[in-house]
């Protein structure tokens, strides 16, 4: 296994260390002030919210896409394109403060930021050896923690300091991104010798638990990324300060503990790790549903999206059973696979939200359970293809 000092000094990797922090800044720069603006400015309702993030997911599910793509650029490319279309979307919302106007940039930000998760995810299985993998997967985690917690920072005081509007927020965010962006398509990271890549959509028997897996990561990760940030601010009354203050606070966490996350793959393997994702995850919805405390709802959002990062082992896992050349148009298919109730659940979670707001998190009580059972099927000595 190289060391970490070999690692470091790949150009594909620095590569895609500073595209994950600038695909971070404006992901997190969006998601930090969305519901804040949505609530505050827009003044959207529950169904409407679920609508926007249903929709929000259109981009992930059409991933597919980055197939096509790959037949008239190289992947690296559209890796810095994504990235710089995420920041033009975040730059662009406070120019559009209405239902509609936040959907559109919504799913423009989401399509760069969708295929650029395709992508980097390609990228990294294609150019690190099984061992590798995890601990730069666990780093790039670490990367995304840094960035969202330097424009959480930098939200939070220039909100505080300069009290800027939203606006002027947003077009911060999404130059920054934008730049670094502009920086990545100047940059030739490719190395010889790497297998070709099919350029046509794979789908195979063999993957099935992958596919499965990643489904129910999908479901599991968009009922919290909808409605658990809703929870906090509709039902708590987080401020944006706040709410700023709890990405901040999850982020430092992140940022220190991703690459143990990484190295625990190699350690313990996936199965482990997914199992005591699963039992968290479902005492965390259970939680949600009865608890009225504001400092324990926080304190339970922090510890979710920490265990969320243990779905990196999902595609540790796939790496071991995967062809060579099935990589990038696997990883495209898996983005698809895991919207297709990503698009569905905000859209029914919203309307079941003004009938009781617990019944999206018994949802994903079920969803979190259904992942439990079907990680079982990971066997612990999975064989490893040689890198």
């Amino acid at each position: 296994m190289s060391n970490s000092q070999d690692i470091a000094s790949r150009p594909m990797f620095r590569f895609l260390i500073l595209l994950t922090f600038a695909a971070a800044v404006a992901s997190q720069g969006w998601s930090a002030m969305y519901t804040n603006f949505a609530v505050e400015v827009v003044s959207v309702t529950g169904e409407q919210t679920g609508f926007i993030h249903s929709m929000r997911e259109v981009p992930g599910l059409l991933s597919i896409g980055v197939i096509l793509l790959l037949l008239c650029m190289k992947e690296h490319t559209l890796a810095a394109l994504a990235v710089f279309c995420a920041g033009l979307g975040t730059f662009a919302t406070g120019f559009f403060p209405s239902f509609r106007g936040v959907l559109l940039t919504a799913m423009l930000m989401s399509f760069g930021f969708h295929y650029y998760e395709a992508t980097v995810q390609s990228l990294t299985l294609q150019y690190f050896s099984i061992r590798e993998a995890p601990v730069v997967m666990g780093r790039l985690r670490s990367a995304t923690a840094a960035g969202s917690l330097f424009i959480g920072l930098l939200i939070f005081a220039l909100v505080s300091l300069l009290h800027l509007p939203y606006k002027a927020l947003f077009i911060i965010a999404g130059t920054m991104s934008m730049a670094c962006a502009l920086w990545g398509l100047t940059r030739k990271p490719e190395q010889a010798g790497m297998p070709v890549q099919r350029k046509s959509m794979v789908v195979r028997k063999k993957y099935w638990l992958f596919y499965t897996l990643t489904a129910l990561s999908g479901a599991r990760r968009h009922i919290f990324s909808t409605f658990s940030i809703f929870l906090l601010v509709q039902n708590f009354h987080f401020s944006v300060q706040e709410m700023l203050g709890l990405f901040v606070v999850n982020n430092i966490i992140n940022w220190f503990l991703n690459p143990l996350i990484g190295k625990a793959i190699n350690t313990v393997g996936e199965r482990k790790l997914l199992s005591l994702k699963y039992v968290v995850l479902t005492f965390i919805f259970a939680a949600y549903c009865t608890t009225d405390s504001k400092m324990l709802v926080a304190g339970l959002y922090i510890v979710e999206q920490l265990f969320t990062n243990f779905s990196m082992a999902i595609r540790s896992f796939f790496q071991k059973i995967a062809d060579p050349a099935d990589i990038a148009p696997s990883m495209a298919v898996g983005q698809t696979v895991n919207h297709i109730t990503a698009v569905i659940l905000p859209i029914v979670g919203g309307m079941l939200w003004m009938i009781d707001w617990r019944i999206p998190f018994c949802i994903g009580i079920c969803v979190a359970l259904s992942a439990l059972c079907m990680t079982q099927c990971i066997r612990p000595n999975q064989a490893e293809r040689k890198a």
